[in-house]
């Protein structure tokens, strides 16, 4: 296969995204976390993967606010396929499960104003054993076009990750051949032990560079402490039409506590991330809906200038963290306390602490209760509490 991969890339096949999208991070629905491949239709209705679960999620989105707070992506994972393409080589979808076919739940997420996203493998199968897409790439490609598409997430189990230097980019220019914008969301650096950051921006709008979360704080803290490492300084990469994944939000799932929760959406909007819900929102307790649909918390996420916040340094359990904003001058600024000692931390800081040395002084606001902290001149302190595993997620804006 690399060597037919090669002779496309010769042949001038394949010159690079440009597709438009992703001007500020995604943002929607994705099923794996919470619903997995379950494909008990029978004694399990309501949760399996099917037409029907994707459908009733999009009814909730649009009729609880989500869609108009910017979540438009209801994006499919694995399991949906037919287990043998068709006779001409095209994917099929399971006849029992997506009985009136994927161009039906496009056209029925459009009508919605809401877009249809789709999974597929680089390789010979999916990670679920399902048909892959490997010497299938442009008939892939095609294929969801005609369903009208808006995303693919694609995948990399089964496959030589040697070839995706030079699949990757393939399949992005097959979609873009299409004509149809679909947003291309890569697992190609998940894959590859020293990823081109700056290849992967060139052919992919988002891209997973992380290990799959878990529905537990442990998960989410690693990703975040991966993100703080920032090895290869991945996080520079980041801006409008290209940004680092770290995964799905699982606020309104199992594992963790409200804070927790808390913690982890803020914490996806300082890193510029993809915001994509992985919970049963048809049953989503109200103080969970409401962290998800925090209008400040959000726009922090969808700035306009599309910076990944970095960790400026560790001090014990407490980690600060900036991000520019579009507004010259001003920042996101969190401050995440990974102590699980069962006792707020009183954290202790002045303006230059948190990256904002500004010579006349800084407002500092939080942003989740939208409470004005203060205003502090640049050597004076500030004093914060912030719970066990939480976070203080604020906006700083410079005084003249």
């Amino acid at each position: 296969m690399h060597q037919f991969l090669c002779l496309l890339l010769l042949c001038g096949v394949v010159h690079g995204l440009n597709n438009g999208l992703a001007r500020t991070p995604p943002m929607g629905f994705l099923s794996w976390e919470r619903f997995r491949c379950n494909l008990d239709c029978k004694t399990d209705p309501e949760n399996c993967v099917s037409e029907h679960l994707y459908k009733s999620i999009a009814d909730v989105i649009v009729a609880e606010g989500y869609r108009d707070l910017g979540y438009e992506y209801v994006n499919i994972d694995d399991c949906w396929p037919a287990e043998d393409r068709d006779s001409e080589g095209r994917l099929q979808p399971d006849p029992d499960r997506f009985p009136s076919g994927m161009k039906n739940l496009s056209q029925y997420m459009h009508s919605k104003g809401l877009k249809l996203g789709i999974y597929e493998d680089f390789g010979k199968k999916t990670c679920a054993g399902y048909p892959g897409s490997e010497f299938f790439l442009r008939t892939d490609a095609n294929t969801f076009a005609d369903w009208e598409i808006d995303l693919l997430k694609f995948d990399g189990c089964n496959s030589d990750p040697k070839d995706m230097d030079v699949g990757y980019p393939v399949m992005s220019k097959f979609l873009n051949l299409t004509k149809r914008p679909m947003l291309f969301s890569c697992e190609w650096p998940l894959y590859d032990h020293q990823p081109n950051y700056q290849a992967i921006r060139e052919n992919c709008n988002i891209w997973r560079n992380y290990n799959d979360i878990q529905d537990s704080w442990d998960s989410v803290l690693s990703i975040i402490n991966f993100y703080g490492q920032n090895k290869g300084n991945f996080a520079a990469v980041a801006g409008p039409g290209g940004f680092n994944d770290p995964d799905e939000l699982i606020v309104g799932d199992f594992g963790l506590s409200y804070y927790q929760q808390k913690a982890q959406f803020g914490m996806w909007a300082m890193l510029a991330s993809p915001l994509f819900i992985s919970a049963d929102l048809r049953n989503i307790k109200p103080e969970f809906k409401a962290i998800l649909q925090n209008k400040r918390v959000i726009a922090i996420n969808q700035d306009p200038l599309g910076a990944q916040a970095t960790r400026l340094y560790e001090a014990g359990p407490i980690q600060v963290w900036l991000k520019p904003l579009a507004v010259n001058g001003t920042y996101a600024v969190a401050i995440l306390n990974t102590d699980n000692q069962g006792m707020p931390t009183k954290v202790t800081l002045t303006p230059a602490q948190i990256g904002v040395p500004n010579p006349n002084g800084i407002n500092i606001t939080e942003t989740f209760d939208n409470v004005h902290v203060g205003a502090f001149k640049p050597g004076q302190n500030f004093t914060i509490p912030i719970n066990p595993t939480g976070i203080f997620l604020a906006s700083v804006v410079p005084l003249s």
